[in-house]
């Protein structure tokens, strides 16, 4: 299907910024990017125009100022949030579309809300696949969390669980389509960078991981300029936000505009857990939750993140207060419903 003539002229002027050579070419504005994305989740372009933009970001590397701008034309397609006082504590992006390990961060997410700490998890579908744990849905699904219908749907379900998951194709599928076009390019796009600061709910804090620890200044900084009050960004286990115990873990963050860091210790000592290896069933992790699977490493895992979490929501004051308060958190832990 061909677009317009006239927004193909104009998206044509936004791929030759970005293509005009290493001597010409320059990043998007903000304005630029944002006018850009819009384009494209309006289905506005012509195919070859948006394959063309996406390979050209992803070998230029995308600037923070580009990722808020495609932020902001992706919030402003959202469905309006449900009204009344809805106030969620947390934002928790999970885009990597498929994991190498059990994603042992849903458990992190669930003794939080355990504790009244409202979280908002979103991503999209993953890929289902006998090779590769279970995907965050399905994780979070044995576990009695079931996808939300809509953001209408989620007030109800907030007071029930404290825990909610936001499938993307259900509250932005024009956005959810471009991560169809992966395979396409045997290759990422920004798409999988913007998608994560996208906050939905307007949580009041948000924490992601990301696989290279290159892009944890670009997601603090994507952070801070889309007013996100405080945010937390590390580099986690499968592009997620679940900490390696067996090595330090570099934590950036932004607290009402102001950068912050931290390097949290490693957890665990002696031989390194092959993770590669474990079990990828998906009832390991109701069974570590219940205290009938022995596995320390997984322990860590969730207890760690989850300290993380709690240091950024202003919960615990140091890193200390945060690992002693997840620690109780996690020994008097309730049961599974």
């Amino acid at each position: 299907m061909t677009a317009p003539e006239s927004d193909s002229t104009i998206f044509a002027s936004f791929v030759r910024l970005l293509g005009r050579g290493p001597s010409k070419s320059r990043a998007l504005t903000r304005g630029e990017a944002q006018q850009a994305m819009t384009l494209i989740l309006d289905g506005r372009v012509a195919p070859e125009q948006l394959g063309a933009f996406l390979m050209l970001m992803r070998y230029r590397r995308e600037t923070a100022e580009e990722l808020a701008g495609f932020v902001e034309a992706a919030r402003a397609m959202l469905p309006p949030l449900p009204g009344g006082a809805l106030t969620i504590d947390l934002d928790w992006p999970s885009y990597a579309d498929r994991h190498k390990q059990l994603p042992w961060f849903v458990l992190s997410a669930l003794l939080l809300a355990k504790n009244g700490i409202t979280v908002a998890m979103h991503g999209i579908a993953g890929m289902e696949d006998e090779d590769c744990a279970p995907t965050t849905r399905a994780a979070l699904a044995h576990l009695g969390i079931a996808p939300c219908a809509s953001l209408q749907d989620t007030p109800a379900r907030l007071a029930r669980d404290a825990l909610i998951y936001l499938p993307l194709e259900t509250i932005a599928p024009n956005l959810d389509a471009l991560f169809v076009l992966q395979p396409l390019f045997a290759l990422r796009s920004p798409v999988n960078s913007f998608a994560r600061a996208l906050n939905p709910m307007r949580a009041r804090a948000h924490i992601t991981g990301v696989f290279h620890p290159d892009f944890r200044d670009l997601h603090r900084d994507t952070s801070r300029l889309t007013n996100q009050a405080k945010a937390a960004v590390f580099k986690g286990g499968g592009g997620e936000a679940q900490r390696n115990p067996e090595k330090p873990c570099r934590v950036l963050s932004v607290c009402n505009g102001v950068n912050g860091e931290e390097e949290w210790p490693a957890l665990t000592e002696g031989k390194p857990y092959d993770w590669r290896r474990e079990p990828r069933e998906v009832g390991r992790l109701s069974a570590l939750w219940r205290g009938e699977l022995d596995h320390p490493s997984a322990v860590a895992a969730v207890t760690g993140t989850t300290a993380v979490a709690l240091k950024l929501l202003g919960l615990a004051r140091t890193m200390t207060d945060a690992d002693d308060m997840t620690w109780r958190m996690w020994t008097e832990r309730t049961p599974l419903d």
